[in-house]
This record gives structure tokens, C-alpha cells and sequence, in this order.
């Protein structure tokens, strides 16, 4: 079994700046620079042979390059339950086309549908016990992020492999996008 998921990698300039949010917030657990990425979907364990599907289904996905803005700080979760803090992208059109091609592959291939609405995020920390006021006061403090534009020019598979520091991601292929 392998456990996989797709999606977009972030320049090292980026990685590095979104790094730097990494203190003062008691309870988080930080993902490290080089482990920071945009999913564009989480498929999970699949047996060897569903996993080389999966890789071929995602290499026919044709689609155009294109430019991403961070911008903006935010958590899931509500009330003592907040679980992750994020940053988000400005709503790019062919970003949700992209993703909504990769979701399409994977359903053609037997997979299930993923159930929830696609929120585009980088995953910055995950709270395990940071309490949802001190949450509520990093983002306050921190504010808005200042805006980071990279160009989305690949998006990837990659697989997951669980450790007591945290996942481990190894990136599978790389699927390149076109010039518009």
C-alpha cells in the first residue's frame, strides 16, 4: 500500500517566507519549509497497481500554467476546535480547473468522490492543544500575509509516509502544465 496525494509544490522563496510564521503560538505543530505545498487532492492508501493508475490517469490531465497569490492567514475549525492554521490563495479560475480535472481522473478511476468543498490552502500548522483564544490573538497579531505571486508551471504526485517526526513526502512525478 502507498498513501498518496496531489499537488502543487511552492517555490523555496515562498516555502522560506511562510516559514518564518513558524513561532509564537503555543500547541502548533509547524510543518517543516520543505514539506509545504498546495493540495489538490488527498487520495489516501491505494494498493501498487491503483497507484500506477492513478500516476497515469493524472499524466493525461492537460491544462495551462498560471500564477497564485497567497495572501491571506486562516484556521478551519470553530470555537475550542480550531485544528489548522492556514494561508490561502486569491481565487484563481484555472487553479479550480485544474483541480476539478484531477478530481474527475481519480472518480473515473473508481476512487470516491471527496465530499468536501475544494479550499485551497497551504497547511502551516497543525493546533493540537494551542487554545482557539491564543489562535484567535497569533492572527490578529500577524494580520494579513504580504502577498506572494509564484507561477504554478507543474503540479505533482506524491506520496506520504508516516513517522514520529511527522509525514514524510517524496514526490512521485511531476506532470507539467502547457503555455496558454
Amino acid at each position: 500500500m502507498i498513501r498518496l496525494f496531489v499537488a502543487v509544490s511552492l517555490p523555496e522563496a515562498v516555502r522560506l517566507a511562510l516559514s518564518g510564521l513558524a513561532a509564537g503560538l503555543p500547541g502548533a505543530a509547524w510543518v517543516r519549509p520543505e514539506s509545504l505545498h498546495l493540495t489538490l487532492r488527498f487520495i489516501g492508501n491505494v494498493n501498487d497497481r491503483l497507484g500506477r493508475d492513478v500516476a497515469a490517469a493524472l499524466g493525461e490531465i492537460e491544462a495551462p500554467r498560471f500564477d497564485l497569490v497567497l495572501d491571506r492567514l486562516g484556521q478551519f475549525g470553530r470555537g475550542a476546535k480550531v485544528d489548522t492554521l492556514w494561508a490561502g490563495v486569491r481565487p484563481e479560475p484555472r487553479l479550480d480547473r485544474l483541480q476539478a480535472k484531477v478530481e474527475t481522473a481519480l472518480i473515473r478511476l473508481g476512487l470516491e468522490p471527496e465530499r468536501r468543498k475544494y479550499h485551497p490552502h497551504v497547511t502551516l500548522a497543525r493546533l493540537k492543544s494551542a487554545p482557539a483564544r491564543r489562535v484567535a490573538d497569533f492572527l490578529g497579531a500577524v494580520g494579513t500575509i504580504p502577498a506572494r505571486t509564484f507561477a504554478v508551471d507543474a503540479f505533482m504526485l506524491y506520496s506520504s509516509h508516516l513517522s514520529r517526526s511527522g509525514a514524510i513526502y517524496r514526490e512521485e512525478a511531476v506532470y507539467p502544465l502547457r503555455f496558454a
